[in-house]
């Protein structure tokens, strides 16, 4: 379990791989101080770029010549004293820098994520924060960058503080007529209007809920299922789509046996396309649980492509979910004339008869699939999972008018504190090591 140990000072390299232009050392805790002046031999002025010359302090061999910044606490990143040692990034000039900072007593490594993890211990960043934080360093797509600086800016722990803060002031309202009721400063009824405004809440709760399922579809990407019998031409596509081998092609039947994903980027929206494995009726039993599993995610896919191939018979179309949509694609074009009733979508790998059009399709469905990145907050499963159970909770009190309003308040609170957890306002220490697993070293 990562804890963070107020005594300790942490550093590790931050910038990425080596060899590169400049590589940036970061340092954080109580001794950051005492590391410049080690071996800097002069604290530059806080907050300034200064370029100093970093020296062994054990023997005066020069290491490097580098801008260091001093970063007093607790207005920065971590909320503790920090430096930076922006230093030339080659492996040997960045190893001797460590070596002789990690050296000086106090000073150690720091573990993944432990940069963010003091950030959040020490009040400079929320759960949500630190969640878009994560997935601003792993976006791979302009839709993802967006929604994770979205996040990791404070967009969503904002609104669930607005929605924790109106659930408590709602509770205050009620206590207060439940135990001053002969005070002439509480208005009579204030109770009742106050249900009205919870229920207005859940339902603005709800609002969300629902429109933040497409900023979950944009971080996970919109996920395309490529089905159909053995041959019909179902790795040459994802290759094809990819724009690399990723699947292996052979003319023999059944070479695909479990899902093979791949990760593209259409429009700057993230798509995972499945290649699966070829369904049909006799097979053995590595096969069959092949082709059990690719109809199996082809029921969690928001699209799926059903490839026949236009020399031979695909068969019938599996039976999906009603709302997942299907295409069907007509591969190998150039092999065989094209029927005069046919309305499917026709497609050559070879000769790249349709791919153009197709990927143009695609790109639109998946602009379409994942909507407005503006339009929800919320991104991971934690979030849907605790808003829903507090909408639950309010709409049980706003029903109650026949319990007792204890209880009805009872259920208020309980709402506020599943709004909490998702940003760490209540205790969440069973989560913390999951979240933080996600960071790499130095960050």
């Amino acid at each position: 379990m990562l804890i963070a140990h107020r005594d300790e000072t942490i550093c590790a390299l931050s910038s990425g791989a080596l060899p590169c232009g400049v590589a940036v050392i970061r340092i954080s805790g109580p001794k950051s101080r005492f590391v410049i002046e080690t071996i800097c031999r002069k604290l530059p002025e806080p907050r300034k770029a200064s370029v100093r010359r970093l020296c062994d302090p054990a023997n005066g061999e020069a290491l490097d010549q580098a801008v260091v910044l001093w970063l007093p606490g607790p207005h920065t990143v971590t909320g503790e004293d920090m430096a930076e040692l922006q230093v030339h990034g080659s492996r040997a000039v960045v190893a001797a820098v460590l070596r002789v900072v990690l050296r000086l007593h106090g000073v150690r490594m720091a573990e993944a994520g432990e940069f963010t993890r003091r950030a959040y211990d020490n009040g400079r960043m929320d759960l949500t924060e630190v969640e878009g934080f994560a997935d601003l360093l792993a976006a791979e797509t302009e839709a993802q960058r967006r929604q994770a600086l979205r996040q990791a800016e404070g967009g969503l722990g904002r609104r669930l503080s607005d929605w924790r803060a109106r659930l408590i002031r709602a509770r205050a309202w009620i206590e207060a007529e439940l135990d001053f009721t002969e005070e002439a400063d509480i208005p009579d009824g204030v109770a009742e209007r106050t249900w009205a405004e919870i229920a207005a809440l859940a339902a603005e709760m709800q609002a969300e809920l629902t429109a933040s399922r497409v900023s979950e579809r944009i971080r996970r990407g919109v996920v395309v299922a490529v089905l159909g019998p053995p041959n019909a031409g179902k790795s040459s596509l994802v290759n094809a789509l990819a724009q690399r081998d990723v699947a292996i092609v052979s003319p023999e039947a059944g070479t695909t046996r479990d899902a093979l994903e791949v990760d593209l980027d259409l429009g700057g929206v993230p798509v995972r396309l499945i290649d699966t494995a070829g369904l049909r009726e006799a097979a053995g039993l590595i096969e069959a649980e092949g082709i059990r599993r690719a109809l199996a995610r082809a029921e969690t896919a928001d699209l799926v492509l059903w490839l026949r191939p236009a020399n031979g018979d695909g068969g019938p179309l599996p039976t999906l979910e009603a709302s997942t949509p299907v295409w069907e694609i007509v591969s190998r074009a150039d092999e065989a004339a094209p029927a005069i009733d046919s309305d499917s979508f026709r497609i050559s790998v070879r000769s790249g008869e349709g791919l153009e059009a197709l990927i143009e399709r695609l790109a639109g469905f998946a602009g379409g699939a994942a909507g407005n990145a503006e339009i929800g907050l919320m991104t991971r499963e934690r979030h849907f999972q605790s808003v829903a159970r507090a909408i639950g909770w309010m709409r049980d009190a706003v029903r109650g008018a026949d319990i007792p309003i204890e209880l009805r308040g009872e259920l208020l609170r309980r709402a506020g504190d599943e709004i909490g957890r998702i940003t760490g306002a209540i205790g969440t220490d069973d989560l913390l090591d999951v979240i933080f697993r996600e960071f790499c070293v130095g960050k």
